[in-house]
């Protein structure tokens, strides 16, 4: 049985203090530390191209706060609060953050912080999967118009920096938006090809291990995303 591995960042302007979250996620086999940050604004770019499931964040950073930095996100991913302060619990918790560990952090206590998470994640999970059951279709902002674009005619996505690009069958239009953001409402029948690039696999003419083509444009497949793409075409 395949665990699904969830993806972790750790932003703390104290190096040691990453250290220490670092180990202890690496005693989880389902969930691994992507990168870890001492500044906040370093972050930005991987929350707006990766799919981050958690983030660990400290509170009191130089530049900008853990609670700044999280409230100028506009899609969040969930958010653990490792600080060495305990005065700022009620702010925390009002953002939702599924927990607050306060410096030093024992394994015992982030254990516990997991679990929440891990928890979360299933109850949303359950819900999800019956709406998207449900629906066929996605909403999209461009020039000031709601599109409602069903999943059936769009062909592949592809970023733009904070911007993206969807190709369907009639029409193209940019919005602005994550690929990340956008991915997360998809069909099963879409696949993330390259950190850049989201296809409809239906629509898929022609593939090899190295690119897919849609109609007359090819698209490279990412090294890291080679075994998946791999096992949904085939």
């Amino acid at each position: 049985m395949n665990t699904k591995k969830y993806k972790s960042i750790i932003i703390d302007d104290e190096p040691i203090a990453i250290k220490v979250i670092q180990e202890h996620i690496d005693r989880f086999d389902n969930i691994e530390c992507v990168q870890g940050f001492t500044k906040a604004v370093d972050a930005i770019n991987i929350l707006n191209n990766e799919n981050i499931d958690l983030l660990f964040l400290d509170i009191n950073m130089p530049g900008i706060s853990g609670i700044e930095f999280l409230k100028s996100l506009s899609n969040p991913p969930k958010v653990i609060f490792t600080t060495a302060y305990r005065n700022f619990a009620i702010d925390a918790f009002d953002l939702n953050a599924i927990d607050y560990l306060v410096k030093p952090i024992s394994f015992e206590r982030f254990l516990k912080a997991i679990n929440k998470f891990l928890l979360q994640v299933k109850t949303n999970k359950q819900t999800e999967n019956i709406e998207i059951s449900e629906k066929d279709y996605i909403v999209l902002k461009a020039d000031k118009k709601n599109y409602k674009i069903k999943f059936t005619d769009i062909l592949f996505i592809e970023s733009l920096d904070n911007y993206i690009k969807v190709h369907t069958i009639n029409y193209t239009i940019v919005c602005y938006e994550s690929l990340s953001n956008v991915e997360k409402e998809l069909s099963k029948n879409f696949a993330r090809i390259h950190r850049s690039y989201i296809i409809n696999i239906s629509k898929v003419d022609i593939f090899t291990s190295a690119y897919v083509q849609i109609g007359d444009r090819k698209i490279t497949i990412g090294r890291n995303y080679k075994d998946e793409v791999a096992k949904k075409l085939n």
